[in-house]
Order: C-alpha cells, then structure tokens, then sequence
C-alpha cells in the first residue's frame, strides 16, 4: 500500500540537550566553618546551662537559648549545600 507524502516527517538532526553543569566542590573553608558553627553553638547552650546564666552573656538571659540555637542553625543550613 502506498504511503501518503503528508505523512512522512522530515528527519531533523538531534539537538543537543542541555546538559546541567556537574555540582562544583565546596571551598575548603566550608565542611571546618560548617562543623564548627555547629559545634560553637552546642558549647554556647552548654555553657550557658552549666554557669546558670552567668556566662556566656549574661544581659541576654534566657535569650542565650535562642542564640545557640542560632548559632547551630546556622551550621545545620549549610549542610543543605554541602558537596
């Protein structure tokens, strides 16, 4: 049977895909800074527990909590673009 001209498509040559760009490395800085925010803020909370508020500030009182806690967060975010 004899195949219709309109149904035959014209060959159009592959293009090329963008391709994503491979994940750079991280600094060396990153993993140490990273880490150590992390660890800095676990010492500011434990710190702060074990001289009863004295230490590390003692003006901010209980908000020494929320700035260890942010402190570590910190730390914690960055490990969402560690590589």
């Amino acid at each position: 049977m004899p195949e219709s001209k309109s149904r035959k498509k014209a060959s159009r040559p592959a293009t090329p895909s963008r391709k994503a760009s491979a994940p750079t490395e991280n600094p060396v800085w990153y993993k140490p800074v990273m880490f150590g925010l992390m660890i800095i803020g676990l010492l500011w909370i434990i710190t702060y527990y074990i001289t009863q508020g004295l230490y590390p500030v003692p003006a901010f009182g209980a908000s020494n909590i929320l700035v260890g806690f942010g402190i570590a967060i910190v730390g914690f975010l960055m490990t969402t673009r560690w590589r």
